[in-house]
């Protein structure tokens, strides 16, 4: 393969090479950090752009495209002569050789970053897994765009009152703010468009149902911002489910633990999350939560140059989070921030332990609907959320996709309605598979 000139100046950069897995809040701040320093920098993801998670909700209920909340990664590196980008995925990490086996060959490093971020956690449940939806890719929100869309177009052709209302029974298992902001969502759609677009079917047949364990929503807020968010969502017509544990879902009937059911076709599952880890660093590797143990530097326990930011990494060393710091994206910019001085100081002084420093919490429920936590102040209502679309907006990546945001939520506060309602991508449920001895299968629903 002949060499570009660009590529062929980056191989004679005369720096370390430092070797970024994964573009989410953490990876793509610290390749921002490491621009023009003295080192060369590869960022590895199997996409190909990086999506604004905190939005993805919007995504799935059809407020936001896509396009408005991903930003491509080539976009962002163009300027930068000291970093490029490779799509791939990680298959192993080799620490004795100081390289990475990969989808596309081996990449060697002289530090790597592993910034994997969170998958959804089922908690061993395999045919939940199977069944219910999921909230953490663009794939996954178009789906639930799909999948709800095509749910109130089936209704209109049932006559019987159970299987309709079965279908317009959305259940949202997990009562964060994901899982909190989409039940809000849903509930103002049926407000809208549910009412002045489908008006064969009944308003109140559809109904959103937000479980959760905890004794209380936004279980890491304040009393005072789980008692608003309860009220905001009640007052929305969610049926709030406190103190409730799904024990499985086979498609249509949703089982509790205190043996009750409910027939639903939508389960949207965003009750926990744990680490995306990859192959090759398993003695370092705390298997409950599917983290990376790191030291008070974001260094991977037992290596010398692999680090962990974000969500995958486990620090205890801190004695205000003995459990780890929060799975949340001011943690990971931090983080990020905090470990590209530590490498540009390697040479020099000696590295500074990682400080986290809270900036609070905020969740919207609804128009005019948010909670916020900062510091002594926690409050919520109308104040709260203009903060909570100020601080999205600005949080976003690229100008363009600013732009864009502002105006789709220009657009949904004037019109009270969802800008996006095409099923481009019809969802399809896949049949469930049971292995059996002998290697039988058995096809279940």
């Amino acid at each position: 393969m002949k060499t570009t000139p660009e590529r062929a100046a980056f191989d004679a950069l005369p720096h370390p090479t430092v070797v970024v897995v994964g573009g989410g809040f953490a990876g793509l701040e610290l390749i921002k950090r490491l621009s023009g320093k003295p080192f060369k920098v590869i960022l590895l993801d199997k996409n190909n752009y990086h999506c604004f998670q905190p939005l993805l909700y919007q995504v799935a209920t059809g407020s936001l495209g896509a396009d408005n909340i991903a930003h491509p990664f080539r976009r962002t590196v163009g300027p930068m002569p000291n970093v490029i980008y490779r799509m791939g995925e990680v298959l192993r990490v080799l620490p004795e050789e100081n390289c990475l086996e990969t989808d596309h060959g081996r990449i060697a490093y002289d530090h790597l970053v592993l910034a994997t971020g969170t998958v959804t956690n089922f908690f061993g449940n395999q045919r939940i897994a199977h069944e219910a939806m999921q909230l953490k890719s663009i794939s996954q929100a178009l789906d639930i765009r799909s999948d709800f869309l095509q749910e109130f177009e089936a209704a209109v052709y049932l006559e019987d009152e159970h299987r309709q209302r079965q279908r317009l029974n959305f259940v949202i298992v997990g009562g964060g703010p994901s899982g909190v902001e989409l039940a809000g969502a849903l509930a103002e759609i049926r407000k809208t468009i549910l009412k002045h677009e489908y008006r064969e079917v009944e308003n109140e047949r559809m109904q959103i149902h937000l479980v959760d364990t905890n004794a209380a929503v936004l279980s890491n807020f304040s009393p005072k911002a789980q008692g608003l968010a309860k009220r905001f969502l009640e007052d929305l017509g969610v049926r709030v489910m406190l103190n409730t544990l799904v024990t499985g879902y086979d498609g249509e009937t949703v089982s509790f633990k205190d043996g009750s059911t409910m027939p639903s076709t939508t389960v949207i599952w965003t009750a926990g999350v744990k680490g995306a880890p990859v192959q090759g660093l398993e003695t370092a590797l705390e298997e409950r939560p599917a983290r990376y143990r790191v030291d008070r530097f974001n260094r991977v326990e037992g290596t010398g140059n692999i680090y962990a930011i974000g969500d995958i990494a486990l620090d205890t060393g801190d004695p205000r989070y003995p459990k780890g710091h929060p799975q949340v994206a001011p943690v990971a910019i931090q983080q990020a921030g905090h470990l590209a001085r530590n490498l540009l100081r390697k040479n020099g002084s000696a590295p500074q332990p990682f400080l986290y420093r809270g900036k609070g919490s905020m969740a919207t429920i609804g128009r005019y609907k948010a909670v916020v936590d900062l510091g002594k102040l926690k409050f919520g209502g109308p104040i709260a959320w203009f903060m909570w679309l100020f601080v999205h907006l600005m949080s976003i990546v690229g100008f363009r996709s600013r732009v864009m945001v502002l105006t789709h939520w220009a657009w949904k506060y004037l019109s009270w309605k969802n800008t996006i309602r095409l099923i481009i991508r019809p969802y399809v449920r896949k049949e469930y598979k049971v292995e059996q001895p002998a290697g039988k299968v058995e096809v279940v629903g």
